[in-house]
């Protein structure tokens, strides 16, 4: 029997090559989600070099009274997120959710970065 962490690094790699394959040189905005935090980052995998990353570890963030395991904390990070990607010149990237469902804070994160300018 294949253990959960076994499955989850099946379904990841499965992911990012479907990803790879479909990207046409665009960035990838990759998220990783603990249970206390959310981060993401906007990595361009042609050049192997981090663009533009939000977390809900950064100060501004904390200071605001956000938590790092809630809807609305993922919001404001993928915003933030958002924001920097269109500072750097990125308004096109493939959404890679990791090993995560599409739901919850994963979710949340993905529309406010659409809102934010992003187009996936």
């Amino acid at each position: 029997m294949a253990s959960l962490q076994g499955l989850q690094e099946r379904r990841r790699k499965r992911l990012r090559f479907q990803l790879r394959r479909k990207s046409g040189g665009r960035p990838r905005l990759s998220v990783f989600r603990s249970s206390k935090n959310i981060h993401v980052q906007v990595i361009d995998d042609a050049r192997g070099i981090t663009l533009a990353s939000a977390s809900t570890l950064e100060k501004t963030v904390r200071e605001a009274g956000k938590t790092g395991a809630d809807i609305a904390a993922a919001t404001v990070i993928g915003k933030l997120v958002a924001e920097r990607a269109v500072k750097a010149g990125v308004k096109e990237v493939v959404f890679d959710r990791g090993s995560y469902l599409y739901h919850g804070r994963v979710k949340a994160l993905a529309e406010a970065a659409r809102e934010g300018g992003l187009s996936f």
